[in-house]
């Protein structure tokens, strides 16, 4: 298990222990395989760790999320196209299966796949072959395919949304990662892994935890998992002004989800209230890490552990202007 320590999967509760020992053999393996679970449980950490641990660790990692892809544009995303397959296609590109050959192509939130999409993947899946959108020619890719999922898949293929036959050849390996509710004791060791990191990283005294963050912590449900409560630590590491880091409550999460929820249950549209949610701990985040940092864009990266151009991507993403903080 230590091994998988590098891939920032850690605990040492029953519960993730077994998870583990499933990625581990997961890993000596080539078949397809489904990893389920919460957002925040670590299934883009699980995926990559199955590829790095197995014989095709030096091959391709490709990752595409196929809920930010247009329906229109996920065919063509996988498999590419011919030139002149379309008015703008004026030379061939390759898709991620063509870009993925020898190695994995992770697919995120698979269940958000068109009714079409799922098609020409299936028939990829069945002897590895495919057609770039207007080409003659099939083409072959040896590619491993993992693929991750909060939604009830098998309920979607009752309501006719996802194809049967499709989650039998994605569902050959299947792991479910548990919440961190079910995680015993795994909260604390998460949280003091976090905050050790964040010591590293940071040029004032070490932070320690204040005994009422240890107790709120236990007593949390962490609707956000492993992501909530690293994202957490974080938060508050830098609005700490001493050497200790008092949790007591998620005022900020808990009133992002009950915007979401609202504008959800208002506008019906779940991928949207994620979005808004996300956006508004981005900007919280942002804007409590640039008053910490005074502005200092290479402080604030190493603080966080981000890359300085991603800081900058999410200052122009939320018109965030760091002079503001100086």
């Amino acid at each position: 298990m230590g091994d998988l320590a590098r891939f920032n999967l850690i605990g040492t509760s029953h519960a993730f222990l077994a998870a583990m020992a499933a990625v581990e053999k997961f890993a000596a393996s080539d078949l397809a395989v489904l990893v389920y679970g919460e957002t925040g449980t670590g299934k883009e950490l699980v995926t990559r760790a199955i590829h790095y641990l197995s014989a095709r660790r030096d091959g391709p990692f490709i990752s595409v999320n196929c809920g930010a892809l247009p329906e229109t544009l996920v065919e063509c995303e996988l498999f590419g196209h011919a030139r002149g397959a379309f008015t703008d296609a004026r030379e061939a590109r390759p898709g991620l299966v063509a870009q993925a050959n020898g190695g994995t192509l992770f697919l995120d939130e698979i269940e958000a796949m068109n009714a079409r999409a799922q098609v020409s993947l299936l028939r990829f899946l069945e002897d590895k072959e495919y057609r770039p959108i207007g080409a003659s020619a099939v083409q072959c890719a040896d590619v491993r395919i993992i693929g991750t999922s909060n939604a009830d898949l098998k309920a979607m293929v009752r309501s006719g949304q996802f194809r049967s036959d499709l989650l039998f050849r994605l569902n050959v390996l299947a792991l479910h990662l548990p919440p961190l509710r079910e995680r015993d004791g795994d909260v604390g060791v998460l949280a003091e892994t976090f905050l050790e990191r964040l010591n590293r990283r940071s040029a004032d005294p070490p932070k320690i935890f204040h005994p009422d963050t240890i107790d709120f912590m236990h007593g949390y449900g962490w609707p956000g998992n492993v992501r909530e409560l690293e994202n957490l630590v974080a938060r508050e590491f830098i609005l700490a002004s001493g050497s200790m880091v008092k949790i007591t409550n998620v005022d900020w999460p808990r009133a992002a989800a009950r915007g979401a929820q609202g504008d959800a249950l208002t506008f019906g549209n779940f991928k949207a209230a994620k979005a808004r949610a996300v956006a508004d701990f981005e900007r919280s985040y942002i804007e409590a890490l640039l008053a910490k940092s005074r502005g200092n864009l290479s402080l604030a990266s190493r603080m966080s552990g981000k890359d300085r151009s991603e800081l900058g991507k999410l200052l122009r993403k939320h018109g965030i202007a760091r002079q503001d903080f100086n």
